[in-house]
């Protein structure tokens, strides 16, 4: 389970563990993100996250916090990208000038790359409001 701020790496190193380990590497971008940036209820959301954890083996890049702890018991490993913010951002404008108008490879259909201020809000702002909620969820 690869956990981290926005724009810290975690699909990047899922795919190159993916490829090394050949376990079945699971985006939840890809499965949380409808057309057009749409979202799931909640309901439906955890159920699509249970579901996806419950195989034996996996590779999970994502954060999700309202799903976490179903996957927190079935991983074997977790892997906290815990990275500065400047770095963490200066990724996300490299990859939204990388891909802008065009889909990611670990994106859901439907969801072009965009540049988005409330996103990068909520990344400026993660080792303030998500970090110590995250290390108290890994002790």
């Amino acid at each position: 389970m690869i956990i981290g701020c926005c724009g810290a790496g975690k699909s990047t190193l899922a795919t190159r563990l993916h490829e090394i380990l050949d376990l079945p590497l699971i985006h939840l971008d890809q499965h949380y993100h409808l057309p057009e940036w749409r979202e799931p209820s909640k309901e439906e959301w955890e159920q699509i996250a249970t579901d996806l954890a419950s195989g034996d083996q996996w590779i999970i890049d994502g954060n999700y916090g309202g799903t976490m702890d179903i996957r927190i018991p079935r991983a074997d490993l977790i892997l906290f990208m815990d990275y500065p913010t400047h770095s963490c951002i200066s990724r996300i404008i490299k990859r939204t000038w990388k891909y802008h108008g065009k889909v990611r490879p670990d994106m859901a259909p439907g969801c072009p790359e965009r540049f988005d201020w409330e996103f990068l809000h909520y990344t400026a702002t993660f080792r303030m409001t998500k970090r110590a909620g995250i290390l108290d969820r890994l002790k």
